[in-house]
């Protein structure tokens, strides 16, 4: 089973059958929250939904197409994070995470997102890491942007949230630009 340690208070691990009642508690307890930015918390009502949403994560990592991973903060579970999708073609890693409300404001998901952009290039051979936002999702814009990340463009109408879309601002790091990140 993969597990990464990202400092000596967070590390990653994959999700597993075994989290689906405490991962389903962390994202009902933050749902007002998560629904802001998120598009699948309305369909995602029972603990049946989210033994879903793992089994499928799961079956991508089996494929190696994709890395979910729970966020582990001080031992507690935080949120989740991972490669939604890995293009082997072209060597790009897409991160994609979240974090419960109580966890947001601790620099826990940059450092989380800076070792998957490291374990990207440095683990998997990828080239290239791409990471996309909502244009006024600012918490989750700050992230790639404390990396280093560049600006590449906007997605226009890129996700529906519930009664509205919103554009996509996605950012891009290439291996050869990467200089690491601190702890």
């Amino acid at each position: 089973m993969f597990v990464h340690q990202v400092n000596d208070e967070i590390s990653l691990r994959l999700v597993d059958l075994g989290d689906v009642g405490e991962l389903f508690k962390l994202t009902d307890e933050s749902r007002e929250h998560l629904r802001a930015w998120l598009p699948w918390l309305d369909r995602t009502k029972t603990q049946k939904d989210t033994e879903e949403y793992i089994k499928f994560s799961k079956k991508l990592y089996a494929e190696n197409k994709g890395m979910n991973t729970i966020v582990l903060y001080k031992g507690d579970m935080a949120g989740v994070a991972g490669f939604n999708e890995i293009d082997w073609d072209n060597r790009i890693a897409y991160i994609g995470y979240w974090l419960g409300e109580q966890y947001t404001g601790k620099g826990i998901m940059t450092r989380v997102a800076g070792a998957l952009t490291d374990y990207a290039f440095n683990g998997l051979g990828m080239n290239k890491v791409d990471i996309r936002a909502a244009e006024f999702n600012i918490g989750s814009r700050a992230i790639p942007e404390r990396l280093g990340f560049k600006q590449e463009g906007r997605i226009r109408s890129s996700e529906f949230l519930y009664d509205h879309y919103v554009d996509h601002i996605v950012y891009g790091m290439l291996k050869d630009e990467w200089k690491g990140y601190e702890l």
